[in-house]
């Protein structure tokens, strides 16, 4: 996971901009849905922000999201047949009941085509936005690519439409080096360039988008490291395969329960069991 000091700062300059626009509000998993936009093999190609092993990680640690706390997920596909290419498999595989909507021409999936505009609008022109408010969900948890145009412009209208919306950046990508330092560059913290991302950034935040990581992602939802649903030891091995830091320091945690720590049942063996921690 690669969640730089740059990006934490831009993060935290940008999002003091709306804080006393839009009130904080915590995401909780009982009232969250999951939505994986565009994420596609094609798509992917064009990423030049992360590095191709720690998005392909980010991805999957994005849809697992919806595994590990039971939201509701919405899949979506822009033209699909072509070079965008389909989801991962490793994703459909993961949820075999959620066909993905596949979008067969319009760019922001929140949009109404009709047939006036488009000839070939046909009538389930509406099935993402129907999908997601079938969830009955306030809250959206986003990844996609790319970040400045899919994932933005789906963002702003979801706010438009009264939903609390945060984004994955770290699953989402776009065809620049670092959202966050584009995002500093609209603000004139540091360099100047990528002004097409920055602005979506910037206004993705202004408008009251939390812009969130993995790891904070995780943190809201989970909340408590008493909690049983999910508990420990399921988020435990998420931790593990995709939040690397973290992991080092729940491993490193069973080192203490020799110094007095007391860890939840079945939370030790989960965290030190070969990994060479065990304790006797």
């Amino acid at each position: 996971m690669q969640f730089t000091t740059s990006i934490a700062i831009a993060l935290a300059a940008i999002s003091s901009v709306a804080a006393s626009i839009v009130p904080y509000e915590r995401l909780n998993k009982n009232d969250s849905a999951l939505l994986i936009v565009d994420l596609q093999a094609g798509l992917a190609a064009t990423v030049r922000d992360w590095d191709a092993a720690t998005f392909k990680s980010n991805v999957l640690a994005h849809a697992s999201i919806g595994k590990l706390y039971d939201l509701p997920v919405v899949m979506t596909t822009s033209t699909e047949i072509g070079p965008n290419g389909p989801l991962p498999k490793e994703i459909l595989q993961m949820y075999p009941d959620v066909t993905p909507v596949r979008r067969p021409g319009e760019i922001n999936a929140w949009d109404i085509i009709d047939a006036v505009h488009v000839p070939s609008a046909h009538a389930n022109i509406t099935e993402f936005r129907a999908a997601v408010k079938a969830t009955g969900k306030h809250q959206v948890i986003i990844a996609g690519i790319t970040t400045d145009v899919c994932v933005a412009f789906l963002a702003l209208a979801l706010r438009a439409e009264g939903y609390h919306v945060v984004v994955n950046i770290e699953a989402s990508g776009a065809f620049n080096l670092r959202v966050a330092e584009a995002a500093q560059a609209r603000v004139g913290l540091t360099h100047t360039g990528c002004e097409r991302q920055s602005t979506k950034s910037f206004q993705m935040v202004a408008a009251g988008v939390q812009v969130m990581n993995l790891f904070s992602i995780n943190a809201e939802l989970f909340r408590d490291w008493r909690s049983t649903d999910p508990d420990a030891n399921a988020v435990i091995p998420y931790v593990d395969r995709f939040l690397a830091e973290e992991s080092f320091v729940v491993r490193s945690h069973a080192a203490a329960v020799a110094n007095g720590t007391i860890l939840g049942a079945g939370e030790l063996e989960t965290i030190t069991v070969g990994n060479g921690t065990e304790t006797s």
